[in-house]
């Protein structure tokens, strides 16, 4: 089972579309943006943690 081809998510699209309607996209997008956003920023955050912590460790 590969990586999904125009067809597929051409298909995944529509029936998106169907649910949700037109109008109801754009907030789902931008609710997919933020928690985009926040997963990103908690993992530069622990990313951060654990460098500070291997710097201390080698004081």
């Amino acid at each position: 089972m590969g990586p999904l081809g125009f067809n597929e998510i051409l298909i995944i699209l529509v029936i998106v579309l169907l649910l949700f309607g037109a109008k109801k996209i754009p907030e789902l997008m931008r609710g997919v943006g933020r928690g985009m956003k926040e997963f990103t920023d908690a993992k530069n955050n622990v990313r951060n943690e654990w460098e500070a912590g291997m710097k201390e460790e080698s004081k």
